[in-house]
């Protein structure tokens, strides 16, 4: 599906003329001649960029570009900031208000095309991650909250070898931010691998290639953090490749100090509230596999990772063993010393219960006070062997519950089944295991049987 572009401009002739041109390369576009029509059909059409003009009656560009950046369902939209004005001030003005470029007319439409590509591009990486998170808050996983994302306080790594130029640069940036000046290419390359929220290449450097610097940071680990070319604005040819580069913005030579600022809030910004949506999205993923009490797997884990095993190992794979494990008369702990000292004793009781199997088992949580080991490469001799030793560690050792006040004896129940043939299922293996549990509570409890098919 093609980028949609959204033209908002006053005068009837030029939304015409970039539609046409938007149209051609393929990209669809929509488009309004005010700035309050535009705060309502971005939110309503969704676009992967808006190019607003700045010269309009009633609501400015500048103005609309601020409302836009305020508002949750558009803030995340790149905007361009088209105008015939071309002072030092509106630009600043523009970035401020949230702008991620400003063009000028006469429009180049090589500049113009790159900065469209390469700005659709990020707003497409960035609705995948929001969509993954809208995806887990609506199943119930995600974590709450959310954060002031500052653009203060940045890591920032200077490419250049132009020391005139860098210390420039990093005197200016070094109010807010943590400045490193590396001059060298090779070390360079190692250091963009490391925990940066902003690289600034100088692309037109003289004794290393700063294009392939560019490419080489924006690969493997250390493409998260954004880059800033720095370009010579005669050399068109370099700007927009280090544009299809995968450069996130670019700053010309010579460098205006309050611009460059301008232009590395607004990146250290956007690397930041990417990284929110990132670090939401690992913790929902793990919060969709991890039981919250214990920390051990989930149902749900286990499930998918039994299924899998057992599908090998009736294949021709390896076995799989596996317990269930039931804590004995856990209702009388929760009803004599209450809920909480139940969920001590389930924290406690998933401690040991994962210090004693291997490295390779996975130790779950099915739910209540029933567990399940999963056991890959395991025997059913094997599986009696870990099951006895998780017993032994349970019972030989009173819990603490209630800050210590407390001393309770606890012993468990373990079923023990293993997979023992083409015929074998997760549902059967899991039968077993459970008649085994069912078994040695019939005897008296604190036992292990293993279940032979």
């Amino acid at each position: 599906m093609s980028a949609r572009v959204m033209v908002v401009d006053d005068v009837e002739a030029n939304v015409r003329l970039l539609e046409a041109k938007l149209t051609i390369e393929y990209f669809d576009v929509v488009s309004c001649h005010d700035g309050l029509t535009a705060l309502t059909l971005a939110a309503e059409t969704q676009p992967d960029l808006i190019l607003l003009d700045v010269m309009m009656p009633g609501m400015d560009g500048f103005e609309t570009c601020r409302r836009l950046k305020a508002q949750a369902e558009t803030r995340h939209i790149p905007v361009v900031l088209v105008t015939a004005l071309d002072g030092r001030e509106d630009k600043i003005r523009g970035l401020e208000a949230g702008a991620d470029d400003f063009i000028t007319k006469p429009l180049d439409d090589v500049i113009l095309f790159a900065r469209v590509r390469s700005l659709s591009r990020l707003k497409q990486v960035m609705d995948e991650l929001r969509e993954r998170e809208e995806n887990s808050r609506r199943m119930g996983v995600s974590t709450d909250g959310d954060r002031r994302l500052r653009a203060e306080g940045g890591r920032v790594l200077v490419v250049d070898d132009n020391e005139a130029q860098a210390k420039k640069i990093a005197d200016q940036l070094g109010v807010e931010h943590r400045v490193t000046i590396e001059a060298n290419a090779d070390a360079a390359i190692k250091a963009v691998r490391g925990p940066l929220d902003l690289v600034i290449v100088n692309v037109a450097a003289d004794s290393f290639d700063g294009l392939r610097v560019l490419a080489l940071s924006k690969s493997g680990d250390a493409r998260r953090a954004p880059v800033l070319a720095v370009v010579d604005p005669m050399d068109r040819a370099r700007m927009v490749k280090a544009l299809e580069l995968g450069a996130a913005d670019v700053v010309n030579r010579p460098i205006d100090p309050d611009e460059l600022s301008a232009r590395a809030r607004t990146q250290i910004r956007r690397k930041r509230y990417t990284d929110f949506l990132r670090d939401k999205l690992d913790s929902s993923l793990e919060l969709a596999v991890t039981d919250a009490l214990t920390g051990l797997h989930n149902r749900r884990y286990m499930t998918g990772q039994l299924d899998a095993l057992v599908n090998r190992a009736v294949h021709g794979g390896s076995s799989v063993a596996l317990l269930v494990l039931d804590i004995d008369h856990f209702k009388l702990v929760n009803d004599g010393f209450g809920h909480d000292a139940g969920d001590e004793v389930l924290i406690e009781f998933a401690v040991r219960l994962a210090t004693n199997v291997r490295a390779v088992d996975l130790p779950c949580r099915l739910g209540g006070e029933e567990f399940v080991v999963v056991m890959p490469g395991a025997d059913l001799e094997d599986a009696g062997r870990v099951a006895e030793r998780i017993r032994r560690d349970v019972a030989s050792q009173p819990f603490r519950i209630m800050g210590g006040k407390e001393m309770l004896t606890i012993t468990i129940s373990i079923g023990v089944a293993a997979t023992c043939g083409p015929h074998d299922t997760p549902e059967l293996l899991l039968k077993r295991a459970d008649e085994g549990v069912y078994e040695a509570k019939a005897k008296g409890r604190n036992i292990v049987i293993a279940k032979a098919a």
